[in-house]
């Protein structure tokens, strides 16, 4: 019969423990991998969007960049430029404002779901998009995003000079790399302005009207309307205005729209001149835009009014996101509440852009959905909050990371 040495035996119970610490050891590294993950970190606080009909987006191959979740770091430090920035708007500044939560708002990070959206690098950025025109064409929103863009890229270098292309509001030229951002104003795209009836008559005369808003759906506003062919890279928005009974009341002051130089009748609604007017501008930039040529479309950008509109003392003096539940109480086309016109205009953007391939969705609704905490409110400076502009520094830092992400994708 076979017999087992001594020396072997005694090997055994050594072999055994260096297995089990070697066991224990590669553990404890997966365990403390996983508490760093972004998405496991125990002091992080997780506002999952829903996805709804009225604000979705053809996702990339890879990953949607627009469907994921705010989280929450109070080490996280996102602001890559700081109050000091001269080019933000001053209600918008709301760090130096002393907004309660002023600081705390770019704390949190944008995660989506499949991928990571990083900060991009301004350096980076500017190197390389030398000989580039970047224009912004839009509402103050746009600005919003504009001043973000401008502040961040501020931050790498300051050789820069105030240039403005024809028809700009605002335009900065950043001179080592010949890279110039510009942004147009135009609240409709397409050409307005006042309109009273002719003491002769005429065909609106004739079915009462007296005076309102003319709204010329094929002529593009004359503030961008050599935009396309001077950028090469052309961000353009529209949307508040188009819901605005403050300033076009549907019985003292009608839009009142215009094709070929004559009143469409019988007259059509705010909703369906959104349409003509969205038709008209894209087949006009599609015509005009440089060759190679990059053009997105921003979505609507949420207001967060609780209480009534900003005229009926509405306020946004929330600290937190907002829960899904939340969301859906202020934004649900089914509950038609005071903030609506965000899903309501994106369904017209979405049906518009839906087979044009040269245009570029660029979904910042449903990541801003959920900031109700970040616009300035009562540190606006007006006599009314103000929840439809956001905070600088603040979340059109990420709406900038977002267009540099699905830039970068399309130049791939």
């Amino acid at each position: 019969m076979a017999t087992t040495s001594p020396n072997k035996l005694s090997l055994f119970p050594l072999l055994s423990l260096l297995c089990f610490i070697s066991i224990f050891f590669l553990l404890s590294l997966s365990r403390r991998a996983s508490l760093s993950s972004p998405n496991t970190h125990r002091s992080a606080t997780v506002f999952t969007p829903r996805s709804d009909d009225a604000s979705r987006t053809v996702a990339s191959s890879t990953c949607d960049l627009s469907d994921g979740s705010w989280i929450y770091d109070s080490n996280f430090r996102s602001a890559r430029y700081d109050s000091s920035c001269k080019e933000i708007f001053k209600g918008w500044n709301c760090v130096r404002n002393n907004k309660t939560n002023g600081l705390e708002i770019s704390k949190w990070r944008w995660k989506p779901k499949d991928c990571d959206l990083p900060s991009f690098d301004p350096l980076e950025f500017l190197e390389t998009h030398r000989n580039t025109n970047i224009g912004f064409v839009g509402d103050s929103l746009n600005r919003n995003m504009f001043v973000s863009l401008f502040c961040m890229l501020k931050s790498a270098t300051g050789e820069l000079k105030k240039w403005r292309p024809v028809g700009a509001d605002r335009g900065f030229t950043f001179l080592q790399y010949n890279l110039t951002i510009a942004y147009h104003r135009t609240n409709l795209l397409a050409r307005y302005g006042r309109w009273s009836a002719n003491a002769n008559g005429g065909e609106l005369e004739s079915l009462g009207f007296m005076e309102g808003y003319r709204i010329d759906v094929d002529i593009p506003d004359s503030s961008w309307i050599k935009a396309s062919s001077f950028h090469d890279i052309l961000i353009l928005n529209t949307g508040h205005w188009w819901w605005a009974p403050s300033k076009f009341d549907p019985s003292k002051s009608p839009m009142l729209f215009f094709e070929g130089g004559r009143p469409i009748l019988p007259p059509i609604n705010p909703a369906a001149g959104l349409d003509r007017v969205l038709n008209h501008m894209v087949n006009f930039v599609e015509k005009t835009k440089r060759p190679g040529g990059i053009i997105f479309f921003q979505t609507q950008s949420p207001r967060h009014f609780e209480g009534g509109d900003w005229d009926q003392g509405g306020t946004c003096q929330r600290l937190q996101p907002l829960s899904p539940g939340k969301v859906e109480e202020l934004f649900s086309v089914r509950n038609n509440g005071t903030n609506v016109e965000v899903r309501l205009v994106n369904q017209h953007l979405f049906n518009s852009f839906k087979s044009r391939s040269n245009f570029h969705v660029l979904d910042i609704t449903r990541m801003s959905e959920y900031r109700a905490d970040a616009h300035p409110a009562a540190a606006g400076g007006k006599n009314h909050d103000d929840c439809m502009h956001w905070c600088l520094p603040g979340i059109t830092d990420t709406w900038n990371d977002l267009f540099v992400a699905t830039l970068y994708t399309i130049k791939a």
